[in-house]
């Protein structure tokens, strides 16, 4: 092909020669093509069958849409190009739903829960106790995943049934209990037997789910009658707080008067006992005189009229006083210490008449 300095002319162009120049140059676009789609299909493979299972998740493989087996954690290959496909289900990692109130995305722990949908918030939390009241529960189910193949293909959208479950199980425990247990003293065994009864309908219908627990979050009376409640529960407080009292008062003063009684009693007990020893010990003394009476009559007269005056004639507090002339030898003493008495002066007087 010759070509002027202006471009080729018409005259100089060679059809032929056009043709096979397009021709090699659309062969060779061509290869080009081939290598870089056989390029882009390979990394379109490797990365379609490549995938990583984390830790706290297994794998669940499904081949052609169907069920086919599950992978551990760590990195694993898969049919490519959407033949196999993977679920990752998270088996270890303890997931929860919240009834009565929602914790806003995000906010650390021991936030305050935010309520984001209050008329879905009022019809959860809302129920009917035993006794015909109403309690506004609030509660939080925790469970785990146990059976991925179930939790996948038994149930459709196991959150939703899961939440209607737990719900229905809910008003069915504090139904059967009083507004007063639901409130105060019964609130653990609520969520014990809710926990039981939950299980047990999981299991039923095969969700594939463990619940590893059920805490009664926040329960109160409903806030038109709150004030009510509350001054009901304070009279409460306050009848038991004066029935402990006095309970406090009965078992300090029963123990007293047990123990007075008792000091009585033993007191009444060992002042008989000494009586009675101590008559005893008289009537015992009196037969051992008697029998020694009955050996020296006048000698044992003697001796008691003696013994009786020595021990009566102290007592008296009178003085002795001899006034006989012919006694001799007689040394009197004078009694400067202490002043005569009366009786003692006038025996004194007659004995000199």
């Amino acid at each position: 092909m010759r070509w002027k300095e202006q471009g080729p002319e018409l005259g100089d162009v060679d059809p032929a020669e056009v043709l096979r120049e397009f021709k090699k140059r659309a062969k060779e676009s061509w290869r080009k093509s081939a290598v870089l789609a056989f390029v882009v299909v390979a990394a379109i493979g490797v990365a379609t069958s490549y995938y990583q299972v984390e830790p706290d998740e297994v794998g669940v493989i499904r081949q052609f849409g169907r069920y086919s087996h599950t992978t551990d954690p760590g990195p694993h290959f898969r049919l490519p190009f959407g033949l196999e496909a993977v679920t990752k289900v998270p088996i270890q990692r303890q997931l929860k739903l919240e009834f009565g109130f929602r914790t806003p995305a995000g906010a650390p722990v021991g936030a305050r829960q935010g309520r984001t949908d209050e008329a879905e918030m009022s019809r959860e939390s809302l129920m009917l106790t035993g006794d015909l009241n109403v309690a506004v529960v609030e509660w939080i189910v925790q469970y785990k995943v146990s059976d991925p193949y179930k939790f996948l293909f038994k149930v459709r959208n196991v959150d939703e049934n899961l939440r209607s479950l737990a719900e229905a199980s809910m008003r069915l425990v504090v139904g059967d209990h009083s507004v007063n247990e639901v409130l105060t003293t019964g609130r653990q065994k609520i969520a014990t037997e809710s926990k039981e009864l939950l299980q047990r309908l999981a299991d039923r219908y095969e969700t594939g789910v463990d619940i590893q627990q059920v805490v009664l979050q926040d329960v109160n009376p409903p806030n038109p009658v709150k004030p009510s409640f509350n001054e009901v529960n304070q009279a409460i407080q306050e009848k038991e707080r004066a029935i402990n009292e006095a309970h406090a008062e009965l078992n300090k003063e029963i123990p007293r008067a047990k123990g007075e009684a008792e000091q009585a009693v033993q007191g009444a007990e060992g002042y008989a006992i000494e009586r009675v020893n101590r008559a005893k010990g008289e009537s015992d003394r009196f037969a051992l005189i008697y029998d020694e009476y009955k050996k020296a009559p006048d000698v044992t007269r003697r001796r008691l009229y003696l013994e009786t005056m020595a021990e009566i004639l102290p007592r008296v507090g009178q003085k002795v006083i001899v006034d006989d002339e012919s006694t001799k030898g007689l040394t009197p003493i004078l009694q400067m210490g202490s002043a005569v008495s009366p009786q003692t002066a006038a025996v004194a007087k007659d004995a000199k008449r």
